[in-house]
């Protein structure tokens, strides 16, 4: 779902990057009404589940894997936007520290899955998740979610002159159909997972003792070091897309880091790289979103 540089025309990722600073910055003020402190935490928490969760690519169809992308997940905890604040964070680490997703396309990125991804997966669960339809507006919202976001990103590339043959549309919307049902799927049994742990998460995620959060942060923790072991090495379906329309050589990373395609190359082995790669990403996510969080508060108290 990230995409790379290389892939967008100079015209489009500028034009999308100049676009994504206001409506980040009209998030952050959305996110300072009614903000309080004690949250901080919980953003790095799910900014930390969230990426870790990201890394684990499972498989979608032949030759093609697909991960959790989180949007619906941070915006039913979080509200949205709060939850585009945090998504932003994790998405500029992602292609600052670990060569994933562009640096010049970060304004696409981010304004496909932290702005409208989030927002489209929030709307369902605002006009109906309060009642029987429930766990429907849950899915929905997750499901809606990915398609917008993939919707964005193939309009950018074809917008950037690149040719997608029919067929190769055709496979990729159904690829990335099933991306997004599994995203629902994800979705509802987290949420009601939280809220057997906690039953007030939802509303009052701060709220007394942080049972869910705990097991969040345990949970990412195992994502992050174990979860790797089984995670599909399948390109996802952006990837699989651009292989399909033959731009998939260009993309290309603008820097080096020692931590690019999540391996810590410190050590020898692949599953060492990756976990320490992991580990370190969940510490470095934590405390970007917590103090995000905290700054947003103090922002709003001043």
């Amino acid at each position: 779902m990230h995409i790379p540089d290389g892939f967008l025309a100079a015209p489009v990722w500028a034009g999308l990057d100049a676009a994504a600073v206001p409506a980040v910055g009209y998030m952050v003020r959305r996110a300072q009404q009614g903000f309080a402190e004690t949250r901080a935490p919980l953003l790095g928490v799910m900014g930390a589940f969230v990426f870790a969760a990201q890394m684990i690519n499972f498989p979608v169809g032949v030759g093609t894997s697909g991960h959790l992308v989180g949007g619906a997940l941070l915006a039913y905890t979080l509200g949205p936007a709060a939850a585009s604040v945090v998504m932003t964070a994790i998405l500029a680490i992602q292609a600052l520290v670990f060569q994933d997703g562009g640096i010049l396309a970060l304004g696409a990125n981010v304004l496909n899955m932290a702005v409208v991804g989030v927002w489209a997966a929030y709307l369902p669960f605002r006009l109906w998740g309060g009642g029987r339809g429930r766990k429907w507006a849950l899915f929905t919202g997750a499901m809606l979610s990915v398609l917008a976001s993939a919707l964005l990103a193939i309009a950018e590339l074809v917008v950037s002159g690149v040719k997608l043959p029919f067929p190769v549309l055709v496979v990729s919307v159904v690829l990335f159909l099933v991306s997004a049902a599994l995203e629902g799927a994800i979705t509802v049994v987290v949420m009601e997972a939280l809220e057997t742990v906690q039953p007030d998460f939802v509303h009052r995620p701060a709220a007394g003792r942080p049972y869910a959060a705990s097991a969040l942060a345990i949970t990412a923790v195992l994502l992050a070091a174990v979860g790797i072991l089984f995670a599909s090495t399948h390109p996802d379906g952006l990837m699989s897309l651009a292989g399909a329309a033959g731009i998939a050589g260009r993309a290309r990373p603008l820097v080096s880091s020692p931590l690019a395609d999540y391996e810590l190359r410190f050590f020898s082995g692949p599953w060492p790289r990756k976990a320490a790669a992991g580990i370190a990403g969940l510490l470095l996510i934590y405390a970007v979103c917590a103090m995000v969080g905290r700054w947003v508060s103090r922002s709003r108290s001043a």
